[in-house]
């Protein structure tokens, strides 16, 4: 039987080692959750409530010893873990709110003289393959095992093999609250076995993570006519104007760069600054980021910690060489300090330019690129130059200047005077290379069902 070793990131020591799942191990995990989806999608929906509020509740319950486990396989600091843990309550409530409203058969037409009525309903898609991502892997995951088990469907879990643990705690808790152990099926493993819970013939793939392996499921399902949904990356760029609060806008961009150690498909990781303001605002900025402390992810003051994955420091180190090489200056870090552990220093470059991988193609990492714009109109150019399109925000007082420049981006979610921000409430999508379909808002509880069309005529 395959193994799945678990290393810690800050130090490189081995935190455990799991059995993993097999291609014959998946398909069992399949059948059984293909068996128990119509006995789960006929539980009540107040039954199936109860069960998630249960689940809401023990996460609440357990947060420090759910934190601690975040922090141990991810390096992500013990703070911001807590901070994952407390924001997820947030969407579970959302969920809980809404889940019965948007189920609700819906009345479009009625007429009394030809006896017509029309409804609209909402099934389960059936069994949905959920195949999650690392760097928030509560956020992430809620945002579809919640929604996919509210509306009936069952669950078929794979987390990413960086945050398996956490994983698991998932599933433990899930099923400590009354889901039933094959409504929801954790499978265990790396990049083979994701690939083996996308063959199977589910009702819907939901994958988070890299565009490069978000590509290359599409192309595996092609001609499968299943729902696909990726939540991708993104370059997601900033602009501070002339008029903005040099001081609040350089604060939250640098708190949007580099919170999580700047390991999110959200991260600002382009900053473009009128020219009138550049000088003050870079001064600004780079003063926040000598404030964030570096250091061990288990200690309360810890800002920055270590990357999750060792091949991404090679990634910044690269992406820092050519910056330097085609004309960049490094104002802050810039390397990889010595000892162990996969750790990057927070990096701030300018003299940046868009011929420069740092400007172009994403970092997912502590390290930003500021570059000095004439206008709001080089500004656009500069900001939807790009492959990718998930977010992109201004800085300025002036409402109407902001949302004349948003309204041009090529984005799935925009924001004034804010950044890394997400929002149960509003749905989370992109554009180009990050993604196709959406999770969260109202929107994001439909996309794990099938409307039903009812054409009822009374005799």
């Amino acid at each position: 039987m395959p193994t799945l070793k678990i290393l810690n990131p800050a130090n490189g020591k081995p935190v455990a080692s799991l059995p993993a799942d097999d291609a014959r191990s998946i398909k069992a995990k399949y059948a059984a959750a293909r068996s128990a989806q119509p006995r789960w999608a006929a539980t009540p929906l107040k039954q199936r409530l109860a069960a998630l509020g249960a689940f809401r509740a023990t996460v609440v319950r357990s947060t420090e010893e759910l934190a601690a486990i975040l922090t141990m396989e991810v390096g992500k600091p013990i703070t911001q873990s807590r901070n994952e843990l407390k924001g997820v309550i947030a969407r579970l409530d959302f969920f809980l709110e809404e889940t019965a409203r948007v189920l609700r058969p819906r009345k479009v037409f009625g007429d009394r003289g030809s006896g017509m009525l029309e409804l609209i309903s909402h099934e389960p898609l059936g069994v949905v393959a959920s195949v999650s991502a690392w760097n928030y892997p509560w956020f992430v995951g809620a945002n579809v095992f919640v929604p996919a088990l509210a509306t009936g469907n069952t669950v078929l879990y794979k987390p990413s093999e960086f945050a398996t643990l956490t994983g698991l705690a998932i599933s433990r808790l899930l099923h400590e609250s009354g889901i039933p152990d094959e409504a929801f099926i954790p499978v265990v493993g790396g990049g083979e076995a994701g690939a083996a819970v996308v063959r199977q013939p589910v009702d819907g793939i939901f994958f988070t993570g890299s565009y490069a392996t978000g590509r290359r499921i599409a192309e595996s399902v092609r001609g499968r006519l299943v729902k696909l949904q990726l939540e991708l990356g993104g370059k997601d760029p900033a602009y501070v104007c002339e008029d903005a609060d040099i001081a609040a806008a350089a604060a939250s961009l640098a708190d949007g760069a580099f919170y999580n150690t700047g390991q999110s498909c959200c991260s600002v990781e382009r900053i473009y600054v009128n020219e009138k303001a550049f000088a003050p605002f870079v001064e600004a900025f780079v003063k926040e980021v000598k404030g964030f402390k570096v250091g061990d992810p288990q200690q309360d003051a810890t800002y920055i910690g270590p990357l999750t994955r060792a091949p991404q420091v090679k990634v910044l180190e690269a992406q820092v060489k050519e910056a330097k090489k085609l004309g960049a200056k490094v104002l802050v870090g810039g390397s990889r300090p010595k000892g162990p552990g996969n750790w990057f220093e927070p990096t701030v470059l300018v003299d940046v330019n868009h011929d420069m991988a740092v400007m172009r193609e994403e970092s997912f990492g502590p390290i930003i690129g500021i570059m000095s714009v004439a206008n709001d109109a080089e500004a656009i150019a500069l900001m939807n130059d790009s492959d990718y399109g998930l977010t992109a925000g201004i800085y300025t007082p002036d409402r109407r200047r902001a949302e004349r420049v948003l309204s041009r981006m090529r984005a799935g979610s925009v924001y004034w005077n804010c950044c890394d921000r997400v929002s149960p409430r509003l749905p989370w999508s992109g554009v180009g290379h990050s993604g196709i379909g959406l999770t969260l808002s109202t929107y994001g509880i439909e996309a794990f069902t099938r409307p039903k069309a009812w054409h009822l005529r009374a005799p």
